[in-house]
């Protein structure tokens, strides 16, 4: 048993700021109490916040072997696959240099107070292999989304695609994506079919910026995130520049959306409109993408929405919403018992020093990956700094 001891402690789905201690048993917070609690390991965080732990929910891990290339390049130049630049890094590569690089970058999430991360898994099942090598003894929860490039082939037909996502699928969690731009709205059907059949996880790149919604609108009528909706996906990426009635079709449909603002303004595509999501009732999340163009610094990304959403619209926005995007809201979309500190949660919690009166800005504004003085995953003390 473990007790965290005079926190202040961000409670339930609402980060309810009480001053508590939060007891541990096995992998799970069995109480929230203000009692003194006997026996078992202590940790005293006296001066300390005792929040959910992070969850990313997009990232690329495989670009952590490219790190600032490209930059100035246009996002197609840069990441449109099968041949963008990054694309190219990866297959002259060799296997060891990319598994230490995402070992850094597993690393780097953890001391940065994240313990789940969503990989959108380039190279099919030898990909899929690199990240499981590249994570052995790294307590780190990964939830892979892996892909093919045949699903980009126009000449695969249906049978074989439906062949390749279910042995995909015996080996990750989901099936990610690249865009329309690359796939055919069948196959994207046929996958998110096949995802929903066998319990597990489907997303796309979506509405990335306006080019994308222009080329899509005339080709096909429709607009990606209407044809995303179409297809039942779970979750979309990105939705920076939606149309029309867009972001009505995704409130109504129950899919997420996973923001990337920091990605989004480095490749100069716009400004994720955050508060019209909340408006329609849409599950934001937010996650930090490309290794090469950002650090998986949860940290980093809050405080770049929250205060780039408040220029963008010139109004308050609370940075509770926001925090939720990085923890609750994640967990939700996943199906994770874990995302916020309450009673028969999974015990993934950070203890933080606090600097201002205002916990959950503390942490947006103020923290450094310095100011962890633990992280705990599965009920398992990953570090006590």
């Amino acid at each position: 048993m473990i007790t965290i001891e005079n926190g202040k402690v961000l409670y339930g789905e609402g980060m309810d700021a009480i001053n508590a201690n939060v007891v541990i048993e096995d992998d799970k917070i069995i109480e929230i109490t203000k009692d003194k609690v006997r026996g078992g390991k202590k940790i005293d965080a006296r001066g300390c916040i005792v929040a959910p732990a992070f969850i990313n929910s997009h990232v690329h891990i495989g670009d952590s072997i490219a790190c600032d290339v490209g930059d100035g390049k246009t996002i197609a130049e840069i990441v449109k696959p099968p041949n963008g630049l990054k694309h190219r890094i990866l297959e002259g590569s060799k296997p060891e240099e990319i598994i230490n690089s995402m070992k850094r970058s597993m690393n780097d999430m953890l001391a940065s107070g994240t313990s789940t991360f969503v990989d959108f898994r380039e190279g099919g099942l030898e990909g899929i292999l690199l990240l499981e090598e590249a994570s052995e003894d790294i307590p780190i929860r990964k939830i892979v989304l892996g892909r093919d490039n045949a699903f980009f082939d126009p000449d695969v037909g249906n049978g074989e695609i439906k062949s390749i996502t279910k042995n995909l699928l015996k080996s990750c969690d989901g099936i990610g994506l690249s865009g329309f731009g690359e796939i055919r709205d069948e196959v994207v059907a046929l996958i998110a079919k096949i995802c929903e059949k066998h319990g597990k996880i489907s997303a796309i790149h979506t509405a990335e910026y306006e080019k994308l919604q222009e080329d899509s609108i005339k080709a096909t009528g429709k607009s990606e995130v209407q044809r995303a909706v179409e297809a039942d996906l779970n979750a979309l990426i990105h939705v920076t520049a939606p149309v029309g009635n867009d972001l009505k079709l995704i409130g109504d449909s129950g899919s997420s959306v996973v923001s990337c603002p920091r990605s989004n303004g480095t490749l100069s595509v716009g400004i994720p409109p955050l508060s019209d999501m909340l408006k329609h009732k849409i599950n934001v999340l937010l996650g930090t993408d490309n290794i090469m163009f950002n650090s998986p610094n949860m940290l980093r990304e809050m405080e770049y929405a929250l205060k780039v959403t408040r220029g963008y619209y010139r109004e308050y926005f609370s940075p509770a919403e926001i925090f939720k995007m990085a923890t609750v809201n994640a967990a939700n979309a996943f199906d994770l018992n874990t995302g916020c500190i309450k009673e028969e949660s999974t015990a993934d919690i950070i203890i933080v020093k606090q600097f201002s009166v205002n916990s959950i800005l503390s942490l947006i504004n103020r923290t450094e990956p310095k100011d962890i003085v633990g992280l705990i995953t599965e009920g398992n003390i990953v570090y006590i700094n």
